[in-house]
């Protein structure tokens, strides 16, 4: 058995801080190294940064009434 940390594995734990820039200088040095040389990483980095644009786009829009009164009605009681 191996001690050596899986890199895509370790590149997969950093993914949100990286997003979130919250990695030392260090860390974020670290993951745009694996990021540049890991096609998956890198298509998996890309579907996670645009989640997170169409969430805040998603987010940022006004729900009209209708939609509003539709998704009200559709509720179920948790009794």
């Amino acid at each position: 058995m191996s001690n050596l940390i899986d890199p895509c594995a370790h590149c997969e734990e950093m993914m949100q801080p990286y997003l979130d820039h919250i990695l030392t200088e260090a860390e974020r040095a670290e993951a745009e190294s694996h990021l540049d040389e890991c096609e998956p990483c890198r298509r998996r980095y890309r579907f996670e940064e645009s989640l997170r644009v169409y969430v805040r786009q998603a987010t940022a829009e006004q729900m009209t009434v209708e939609l509003r009164l539709k998704l009200s009605a559709l509720r179920i009681p948790l009794d």
